[in-house]
């Protein structure tokens, strides 16, 4: 098929979803065979590159801002993370209970309903967030510090993980988080360190705390060493004693292993107590294996792939700042190797937000909205595993029904609580049509004769937008 082709059987595709998503027809554009999306026929201006690599997409004039501004400039910008938020997004947090109530009280909510106000906040962060650099970070951090919400009370304690953990250090120093997630009481509990123990150690946490949080799967950790840090971390758990402020982090020497340990070649004394967890924190946060695993993910983030020389040189600003992401970002961001590197596939929860920014959509990211990324497969917070949701463009293959659905909704002013609107669509619309290079060049003919609804949920159909 030529590109004419693939847009028509993504409008069409969305129509069949929104008539009867069960049908066979609906079935088998639903199990297409390539693993991949497909690709865009050419590259993005480097404004469009800059808006969907830093963030969640332009919105309507943030094409001619970028553009006046020059690429450093907004990269600063971006970096400092000082833009007043937009009122809605303030307005609309403040709606939450999960952000209002304090400590236990979180725990008198259904855990559904907790689940979905974080979900939901997910959402209005990505979609209203002026600070868009910082929305990408906390996302990657979100998926790097995976915690699956339905598991035990995960979902109770996610709210102060978000806010503590993530959200305060999304663009500060990796100690800094790494240090705030190893006293996160989500964290803990949904990866068994409650259950560690001396005489009766559990490695769950330890093993992904090296695994996945610092040195990386290669990093030349042993299991000696997964084994030494369990026992430094016994008695690192979540207080629940009566008359205790019940869900914070506590340290229970009572079950805590206080022998000698000895962890990546270096000797950790006897009697330490809590410090030697602090001990293990401060070894992997400085280890150059850390600095390495990080670099690699932060330019798979921003790059779409694994470059030597940006995973060098980031490493070593890692290394010479004490892990300062600023540092680490700032020449990455502002490089050509950005504007022309290879695209990345936008995740459901990215073409969302995405969608939502470029239409200048007005919404409360309600229900309708979140439960049309979960059907795509990407529900905020409901990730099972520690490893957080996988980045490969072949993983999202099967969400592309998803896709269509929700640019027909969207377009079609049939999602509960979101309104795009007939007259003030039209200028966005053409934006998002002129970025791709003119709906003549996009799609040719084919939008001859069609309404600004339809236009646009084609465009958001296209291959184009699948990428970022």
């Amino acid at each position: 098929m030529d590109r004419r082709d693939v847009l028509k059987l993504g409008l069409a595709g969305a129509g069949i979803a929104a008539l009867g998503g069960c049908s066979p027809l609906a079935a088998r554009y639903a199990v297409q065979e390539d693993p991949a999306l497909p690709l865009p026929p050419r590259d993005v201006e480097p404004e469009v590159r800059l808006l969907n690599r830093l963030g969640f997409g332009g919105r309507p004039g943030d094409i001619a801002r970028v553009a006046a501004a020059g690429q450093g400039a907004f990269v600063a910008e971006q970096l400092a993370a000082e833009q007043k938020e937009d009122v809605r997004l303030d307005l609309l947090l403040a709606g939450l209970d999960i952000f209002s109530m304090k400590g236990d009280e979180i725990e008198d909510i259904h855990k559904e309903q907790v689940l979905f106000e974080l979900q939901r906040a997910d959402l209005l962060c990505a979609v209203y967030g002026r600070n868009q650099l910082f929305e990408r970070m906390t996302d990657f951090w979100l998926n790097h510090f995976n915690i699956y919400a339905l598991k035990t009370d995960s979902a109770f304690r996610l709210a102060g993980d978000t806010r503590k953990v993530v959200r305060a250090n999304a663009l500060g120093k990796f100690p800094d988080v790494l240090r705030a997630s190893a006293h996160s009481p989500a964290m803990l509990g949904y990866l068994d360190n409650t259950s560690n123990k001396s005489g009766v150690p559990n490695e769950n946490y330890a093993r992904e705390l090296m695994e996945l949080h610092t040195l990386g799967v290669h990093g030349g950790y042993t299991q000696r060493d997964v084994m030494e840090v369990a026992r430094c971390l016994t008695g690192w758990t979540v207080e629940d004693r009566f008359l205790h402020p019940r869900g914070q982090f506590r340290f229970n020497p009572d079950v805590h292993d206080a022998g000698s340990k000895e962890v990546l070649g270096q000797t950790i004394p006897a009697g330490g107590g809590q410090g030697d967890g602090e001990r293990v924190l401060d070894i992997l946060a400085k280890h150059p294996a850390t600095a390495k695993h990080l670099s690699t993910k932060l330019c798979r983030e921003f790059l779409g792939k694994e470059d030597p020389a940006w995973i060098d040189r980031m490493s070593s600003a890692y290394l010479a700042s004490g892990g300062d992401l600023r540092e680490m970002l700032r020449p990455l961001l502002t490089s050509q190797d950005l504007l022309t590197a290879p695209p990345i596939a936008k995740r459901p929860l990215d073409f969302v937000a995405s969608s939502l920014r470029a239409t200048n959509a007005n919404t409360d990211c309600g229900q309708a909205v979140v439960d049309h990324v979960t059907r795509m497969g990407q529900g905020p917070q409901l990730w099972p595993m520690p490893d957080g949701y996988p980045e490969k463009a072949a993983a999202w293959s099967g969400s592309m029904l998803g896709r269509w659905n929700f640019a027909l909704a969207l377009a079609g002013g049939k999602l509960a609580g979101t309104n795009i609107g007939m007259e003030a669509s039209r200028k966005p619309i053409e934006e998002i049509l002129g970025r791709h290079g003119g709906a003549d060049d996009l799609l040719g003919p084919t939008v001859n004769g069609l309404n600004t609804p339809e236009a646009a949920a084609l465009c958001l159909a296209s291959p184009e937008f699948q990428w970022r």
